[in-house]
């Protein structure tokens, strides 16, 4: 069945209509959001069941460097295309050892829960020595107001469990209050004379969820 012009109605989502969604979510992104890298498909071709194609959405490799001169209200995500804008104006073996000192590494996973039929964000970080990171150094790497909102927050906690495809330990933020808000939010779409395309799920969950993790979602991904 194909899930283009499906709408949403009761905040779930289908296999089918995240599958959708996220090759939607991803080519909004690469065009509105080109300081960070695109978001990959990875799809999982063992696991096809009855033609119907699973995969999930991968961000890589992001670095995060807290800058002694940054006050936490001024933390923020930096990719590695930006050292490039920077060598002009630093030594390059001192760049070297701050990157060696400083720079953390973050990958991000979207993946589907066929449990709650919502989309997970699994994550992990890690130094550039490849050891990882705990989830109290995580929270320091973050946002001043990304740690607010998981401390005030009712629909989101973080917690640590085996990747669903890696078989490795990844911090997941917990989906138990998804279906919850994005009902809302498709509600207020309804309100307004329309209602939410299966298209535009991702982009409305992320666009919550990236606040979290420090990952801001363009306005023009929501048009």
């Amino acid at each position: 069945m194909d899930s283009a012009g499906e709408v949403v109605n009761d905040g779930k989502i289908t296999l089918e209509g995240f599958t959708v969604a996220a090759r939607a979510f991803a080519d909004k992104w690469k065009r509105h959001n080109l300081s960070f890298p695109p978001w990959s498909w990875v799809p999982l071709i063992n696991r096809t069941l009855l033609k119907k194609e699973e995969g999930y959405l991968s961000l890589e490799k992001i670095i995060i460097l807290s800058s002694v001169d940054e006050s936490a209200e001024e933390e923020s995500l930096d990719v590695t295309a930006d050292w490039s804008e920077r060598e002009e104006s630093i030594d390059h073996t001192v760049l070297v050892q701050n990157v060696e000192d400083e720079a953390h590494y973050y990958d991000y996973h979207i993946v589907y829960s066929a449990s709650y039929m919502v989309p997970m964000l699994y994550f992990r970080g890690y130094s550039s020595d490849g050891r990882p990171l705990s989830l109290d150094v995580i929270k320091r790497d973050l946002p001043s107001s990304s740690v607010s909102l998981l401390l005030e927050s009712k629909w989101t906690f973080i917690t640590q469990e085996e990747h669903p495809y890696l078989n490795r330990p990844w911090f997941k933020l917990h989906p138990c209050g998804t279906e919850e808000w994005i009902k809302l939010l498709s509600e207020s779409s309804s309100s307004d004379g329309c209602q939410m395309p299966v298209e535009l799920y991702l982009v409305s969950w992320f666009s919550v969820v990236g606040q979290v993790v420090g990952l801001r979602t363009p306005l023009e991904m929501l048009i």
